[in-house]
């Protein structure tokens, strides 16, 4: 391998990318309180080993949403992934198919979802709700016609939080980049000093969602609907009885709710609220195979993974996403095994502590 860890990854990126586009990837929202503290919180947290335990069989394998994955990762949605490198979302998602991972298709992406999904191995897509509620469907029948096995339905952005990164440099779009899935206007490329355009453009297409809106994305297809952006037990319960599959414990990196509690610290409640009715994903701060374990250790079924894979893509297009992944696999194996766990079942059995170093 080229890189032992991805923070050699996240080094290579940040050295490749436009100082505009490193921060579009990087930042948070406000002072960026919330973006810290998903990685202060996962490091804080020790996992307890076992010992003298069968290891025969180490495995990674997980069932994911019904279908099998390699490992209890899939990609996370991230917008306009051109902006990292040429081939953008295909190279991205070529990756996660080798990877034998899921890849989540954004409804930002800058390459219409029909050619990412054509791509193979296990699409999902990720669904904004738009002011046009038939837009925002049929987006959802494309997903299905397209060979999507699941929609996650982003519900933590009834409006794009200010990101002062993006504010700072007027961010833009390049006129080559696009969201190839809308209508993309003039004004997400036009560079508007001390604002984002990106926000102006979403402030036009993006409405709040609501449990109507849930409602009607359920009755409109047979894929299974995951909710992604859920922090309250209370939401989470509500979920299971709306019908979902999943949800995704998140606070979207650190880019909404400034100050929004991480998603680690709240995992193990909605994964008891829950109980059996859905699977729990975890979204925020992964860095390594050793997090991956931790978050199943407090009831998380998968874990998604985002920045890693555009430093992956910025640094080497499709190799470099691949990497990423291959790295996560080999480390999630090696704690596994360390930790005295043979399967992801076992992992999950796992006890933990937050020690307190006054």
């Amino acid at each position: 391998m080229t890189h032992l860890h991805l923070a050699e990854f996240e080094r290579a990126a940040r050295d490749a990318l436009p100082r505009h586009i490193w921060d579009f990837l990087a930042g948070g929202s406000g002072t960026e309180t919330s973006l810290i503290a998903n990685r202060t919180a996962l490091e804080r947290i020790f996992v307890i080993p076992r010992m003298l335990r069968d290891l025969t069989d180490n495995s990674t394998a997980a069932d994911v949403l019904g279908h099998p994955a390699d490992m209890p990762v899939a990609v996370a949605p991230i917008a306009y992934q051109q902006l990292f490198h040429p081939e953008g979302e295909l190279a991205a998602a070529r990756a996660a198919r080798d990877a034998g991972v899921p890849y989540t298709i954004c409804t930002l992406s800058s390459v219409p979802l029909e050619e990412i999904a054509a791509v193979g191995g296990r699409p999902w897509f990720q669904l904004y709700w738009l002011r046009d509620q038939k837009r925002s469907l049929e987006l959802v029948r494309r997903a299905e016609d397209s060979g999507c096995e699941a929609i996650v339905f982003t519900v933590d952005v009834p409006w794009m939080a200010r990101r002062l990164r993006d504010m700072r440099n007027g961010f833009a779009l390049p006129p080559w980049v696009t969201a190839a899935n809308l209508q993309s206007p003039a004004a997400a490329h036009r560079r508007i000093r001390g604002a984002s355009a990106i926000a102006d453009h979403t402030a036009r297409e993006f409405a709040p969602a609501n449990w109507d809106s849930v409602a009607a994305v359920c009755a409109r297809t047979n894929l299974p609907v995951v909710l992604k952006g859920i922090l309250a037990a209370e939401d989470a319960r509500r979920a299971v009885e709306t019908g979902v599959s999943g949800v995704v414990v998140s606070n979207h990196g650190g880019r909404q709710l400034d100050g929004a509690v991480p998603a680690i610290e709240v995992l193990s409640e909605i994964a008891a609220a829950v109980a059996d009715g859905c699977q729990v994903l975890l979204d925020g701060g992964i860095r390594s195979g050793q997090d991956i374990l931790k978050a199943l250790a407090l009831g998380a079924s998968a874990v998604l993974v985002g920045r890693p894979m555009m430093w992956g893509l910025a640094t080497a297009g499709q190799d470099g996403a691949r990497e990423v992944l291959e790295l996560l696999a080999v480390e999630l194996r090696d704690a596994m095994g360390l930790a005295g766990c043979e399967s992801v079942h076992d992992a999950g059995r796992l006890s933990t502590r937050r020690p307190r170093y006054d």
